[in-house]
């Protein structure tokens, strides 16, 4: 029989869960690997073992959890015969989600609170994918010949940054909060909306 493994998956999902608790509560800087491993109930060596290290976790790990929660939530995503409200839908279900469920892994792999944030081949596969499922339902708008001239990258750019500066806003709670409660959605879906229906405009112009 072979030797069983002393770090197994398991632990591999407490770790994860533990490091993103304790980033969620303190940032980048309350972490550490006698922390983690504290709150797991494990030894740091599980955490090299499992990791690599310090950074792999925070980094490699949380990081690509971010990306892995937009890819497949974006591929869940029921596709209509309406490509706006769809790529809406990626922002407002997913996106949105993100921030609100994972604040910390949205910071890690969007904010860069880790210093010297370096991204493994793991985490930079995760990030393509994420990018490849927005990059499609971009392609839709363009097939139905909403894009006017602009390009679908320059379009998946452009719509990535204002979802990204709709979550530092909600984060933040300067912005949003001045809304009624319960308008936070629907000012996304409002911006979101207006973004994507000013692609065309310079067609007409």
């Amino acid at each position: 029989m072979g030797r069983p493994r002393e770090h197994d998956d398991e632990t591999r999902a407490a770790l994860r869960v533990a490091a993103e608790r304790l980033v969620a509560e303190g940032g980048a800087a309350a972490f550490s690997v006698r922390a983690v491993a504290g709150e797991v109930g494990t030894s740091t060596r599980a955490v090299y073992s499992l990791f690599g290290s310090k950074e792999g976790l925070l980094v490699d790990a949380l990081g690509q959890s971010a990306f892995a929660f937009l890819a497949d939530g974006i591929a869940r995503l029921p596709e209509t015969e309406d490509p706006v409200a769809d790529l809406v839908e990626v922002g407002t279900s997913v996106f949105r989600e993100l921030v609100l469920q994972h604040p910390a892994l949205y910071r890690i792999a969007f904010q860069r609170i880790v210093p010297g944030f370096r991204a493994g081949p793991e985490l930079v596969s995760a990030r393509q994918r994420a990018w490849a499922a927005l990059h499609a339902k971009v392609e839709r708008i363009a097939a139905a010949g909403l894009l006017g001239r602009k390009s679908i990258e320059d379009a998946a750019v452009e719509f990535n940054a204002m979802l990204e500066g709709l979550a530092n806003a909600e984060l933040r709670g300067a912005i949003l909060s001045v809304l009624p409660a319960g308008a936070e959605e629907r000012a996304w879906r409002d911006a979101l909306t207006t973004v994507i229906r000013g692609f065309g405009a310079g067609e007409a112009a």
